[in-house]
């Protein structure tokens, strides 16, 4: 083992936090900056700090923990997305009527697939028709029913029941991955000197 190889393995464990961090901030922009991009550009953007970062990550980590870990780092990086998405603000609040609640099984593709899984499509009406739908994978009202629902007037972000969008548990996933990738990579060997 050469002096320098632990010191590149040590930059090399800092890529997560690093992508985690950019990716963090692009999104954060995105859903929020007054001068943000379109939609097409944030999102290739944020496919390009996912994909790169996941193939940056895999080329500089030696050994089996690169696969293991890239994987984690990209899981990690899409959580970050959805935490960053589910703190965006959401500054306007809408007593919406629930005109329709559609439900749509979603079926398995066979056997050790998921189970089916259910999402409701909650058609709204609400003053000044936005938002207009509501979907979630749980009945959140029945038809008539009232509901007070929390939205980005920009639209960038997309509207939750009021109280109901936290972003602890898509962010404390993406902690975990990031820092089981980081793990990997610091236990890693490192590139070739």
């Amino acid at each position: 083992m050469s002096g320098a190889e632990p010191q590149v393995r040590r930059l090399v464990a800092l890529v997560p936090v690093m992508a985690a961090a950019a990716l963090y901030a692009w999104a954060h922009w995105c859903y929020g900056g007054t001068s943000a991009p379109s939609g097409t550009v944030a999102l290739a953007g944020g496919a390009v700090l996912v994909v790169g970062a996941s193939a940056a990550y895999f080329a500089l980590v030696r050994g089996s923990g690169s696969l293991f870990g890239a994987l984690f780092l990209a899981l990690g990086l899409l959580l970050t997305v959805t935490a960053a998405d589910q703190a965006a603000s959401r500054g306007e609040v809408a007593l919406c009527v629930v005109r329709d609640v559609q439900a749509k099984v979603q079926g398995s593709a066979g056997e050790g697939a998921p189970a089916e899984k259910t999402v409701y499509r909650h058609v709204l009406d609400c003053p000044g028709g936005y938002p207009d739908e509501l979907g979630d994978d749980r009945r959140i009202a029945d038809t008539g029913a009232e509901v007070r629902v929390a939205y980005d007037a920009r639209h960038r972000a997309s509207p939750a029941l009021e109280g109901e969008n936290s972003p602890w548990t898509a962010g404390s996933w993406a902690v975990a991955l990031l820092a089981t990738s980081t793990l990997l990579a610091a236990a890693g060997r490192g590139p070739d000197a």
